[in-house]
């Protein structure tokens, strides 16, 4: 893939290892930046974050009349709490500049038309991620109201605090993650690495890995969370296959009338 100079020009070859590895410094440069102004911001909203993150356990306390208590085993626990509900809020704020330096690093030397295939993909990965983190916190109250129901009623709940929080957290990260991978493929595809016939015929593959995804992201016997996340996560992957498929198509005519056009003239 041709590069680009700072004016616009194309250059000829291929960028060397040396300037690759330059690129990617950068891009992980601005992106953890961009993560740490958003995570000291993320700090002085801790308190409504963790507020919202432990409503599951207050609610099913309520619910099934039990007492159910985040508790801070150590004496250094509420400060790592504090720390990493600050970091995720800045992960999850700043998922807009880390995800388009992804797709900046991925896509070097693009033409002016092709430069708007990575806008196309920042502005669906984005509200893709976002979705995911809330499809993931969707089913962290049915997977509390399971896992504190095999609690005897005559006994108490005490919840580690991070255990509760890493459990939440994880899984709200990887469902954003897991929604933006489809996106992936499209770019993929349309940079030349994979096509789309590679990504149909692997489905049976792709589903068996959805689920088994589901089912680690969802700690618990509740079929039906596993289930919610596994639907939308295959009509994604479905919809990437079929863009894909479009995308090959167009690209195998534009090529074959290239073709009949320069080939035309010494046809007989």
């Amino acid at each position: 893939m041709p590069t680009r100079s700072k004016r616009g020009a194309k250059t000829e070859g291929r960028m060397s290892l040396g300037q690759h590895l330059v690129e990617l410094r950068k891009r992980l440069f601005i992106s953890a930046i961009a993560v740490l102004v958003f995570s000291i911001g993320g700090w002085f909203v801790e308190g409504f974050v963790w507020d919202a993150l432990r409503e599951p356990i207050t609610a099913i306390a309520k619910a099934q009349h039990r007492n159910a208590i985040i508790n801070y085993p150590s004496l250094t626990g509420a400060f790592d709490i504090h720390l990493q509900i600050a970091i995720t809020v800045g992960v999850v704020a700043s998922s807009p500049v880390w995800l388009y330096q992804i797709f900046a690093f991925l896509v070097p030397g693009l033409t002016g038309k092709e430069k708007r295939y990575t806008f196309g993909f920042f502005f669906t990965a984005v509200p893709l991620f976002l979705a995911g983190c809330a499809a993931g916190w969707y089913v962290v109250p049915h997977i509390v109201a399971i896992l504190t129901s095999f609690v005897p009623p005559q006994d108490a709940s005490f919840v580690d605090a991070k255990d509760y929080l890493g459990l939440v957290l994880k899984l709200l990260l990887a469902l954003g993650i897991a929604f933006v991978l489809p996106v992936f493929l499209v770019l993929l595809n349309f940079i030349g690495v994979i096509s789309g016939k590679s990504i149909i015929k692997s489905w049976r593959w792709a589903i068996l890995i959805i689920f088994i995804f589901c089912a680690i992201a969802t700690p618990s016997a509740d079929v039906g969370s596993m289930f919610l996340l596994a639907v939308p996560m295959i009509l994604l992957y479905l919809i990437a296959a079929v863009v894909t498929l479009w995308h090959d198509r167009g690209a195998a005519k534009r090529a074959e009338a290239l073709s009949a056009e320069l080939g035309g003239p010494a046809a007989v």
